[in-house]
């Protein structure tokens, strides 16, 4: 990272990492689309294989539009260094296996992102690396069920898709006593509105493919952390297991973070006005948004985050066809999976994003099959709300449901 002044979030997210000096003047980070990197002397390719010299040799080992959004992320989320990844699983997948070994146990947040569950599950089968799913309520539960074998505590908050607040300070003043490493997945905030670094973690995840990237157009994932991590991750799990990021998908993502800021307000302040819509009308049950007065978390929420973001879960009136005829009843409103686009996107989390994990399990998580997950575009508050509204006014439950 270059050495340059710290400025405001807004600015760093438009200028760090790349200096036009050095690219001949252009504005615009360029997208170095090479596959490999010669060298000016076989002496030099020596010397860059064996580390003992700075200089690109083959894109999966890194490139420059790659490495300058690394360290973009890196500095907006306060850390050492960052490694970009070709998919946000890709990013879960080599941080947790870097962090693991068989026969060691993971204390996680109750409630995940569908296929993280997936791939808890795969490393129990495999390498009988157990998890533990608990709420992290107090220091007393999280001491509770830490293991002798414990080597990673992982957290998502807000949780996905019950927007259930977990306290990172808490967390990671628990998890320093045991000298074991806190993971966040931050993809629900954004650098722009928590910083779990700040807050006392060690590894910040992101699927950048949301909120970072922010128009639906790329797949990608970002992970930061301190340098030695960083550094020994990308030279051994990501570079030998793969699933690096493109060129040309780094350039998207140096894109979105330049208005990240900007849309984050937008999508928050939208959210805001959404959730006071929703709490009012007949047919929903419960609306779960951090920044809601009436949220379980909203202090912790007030605490640790800047704004409660874009996504809002609620529960519709009756069961999972009522749920089901709201979504197929909207307009301009698309049923997708995802979150943090341009567009307004909804779907239902226990036939769609969560869908591998059990009915027992997403259950517990709070996961019923009258719960939607909505991410609030940039559209005009006004007509998402009166979509909202048409297809909510429709439904209609039978008695037998109750």
């Amino acid at each position: 990272m270059e050495n340059m002044k710290e400025r405001r979030f807004e600015t760093e997210a438009v200028h760090v990492g790349y200096d036009s000096k050095e690219h001949l003047g252009s504005l615009s980070t360029p997208i170095y689309q090479t596959s490999t990197f010669t060298f000016e002397s076989a002496e030099q390719g020596e010397l860059r294989f064996a580390g003992e010299e700075d200089g690109y040799i083959y894109s999966r080992l890194g490139n420059p539009t790659v490495t300058a959004l690394q360290d973009r992320i890196a500095r907006l989320e306060n850390g050492e260094a960052g490694l970009a990844f070709a998919t946000g699983m890709a990013a879960v997948s080599a941080t947790l296996i870097k962090l693991t070994k068989a026969n060691e146990h993971i204390l996680c947040s109750q409630g995940l992102y569908g296929c993280t569950f997936g791939l808890l599950s795969i490393m129990e089968e495999k390498y009988n690396i157990q998890s533990d799913f608990i709420s992290m309520e107090n220091e007393e539960q999280i001491r509770e069920h830490i293991l002798p074998e414990t080597s990673v505590i992982y957290v998502e908050t807000p949780i996905n898709p019950t927007m259930k607040i977990i306290d990172l300070e808490m967390v990671a003043r628990v998890a320093k006593e045991y000298d074991i490493p806190v993971v966040v997945d931050n993809t629900f905030s954004s650098p722009y509105l928590q910083r779990p670094i700040d807050l006392g973690c060690d590894i910040v995840i992101h699927s950048a493919t949301k909120y970072i990237g922010g128009h639906g157009d790329v797949v990608a994932g970002l992970v930061v952390g301190k340098e030695e991590f960083i550094s020994d991750m990308a030279m051994t799990t990501q570079k030998d297991i793969g699933g690096q990021m493109s060129p040309f998908d780094a350039w998207l993502l140096l894109r979105g973070l330049k208005t990240l800021s900007l849309r984050m307000d937008r999508h928050s302040q939208t959210a805001e006005t959404i959730v006071g819509h929703l709490k009012a009308h007949p047919n929903v049950d419960k609306v779960y948004y951090p920044f809601d007065p009436d949220h379980p978390d909203y202090h912790i929420a007030k605490k640790q985050m800047r704004l409660g973001a874009g996504v809002i879960s609620f529960k519709v009136r009756g069961g999972k066809k009522e749920a089901q005829n709201f979504l197929n009843q909207l307009s301009f409103l698309k049923i997708a999976v995802s979150l943090g686009d341009a567009e307004t996107i909804i779907q239902h989390p226990a036939t769609m994003t969560h869908a591998v994990i059990p009915e027992e399990t997403r259950e517990k998580m709070g996961i019923s099959n009258t719960l939607i997950r909505m991410s609030c575009g940039l559209e005009a508050w006004e007509d998402i709300w009166e979509d909202l509204k048409q297809s909510l006014d429709q439904i209609e439950v039978a008695e037998a449901t109750y």
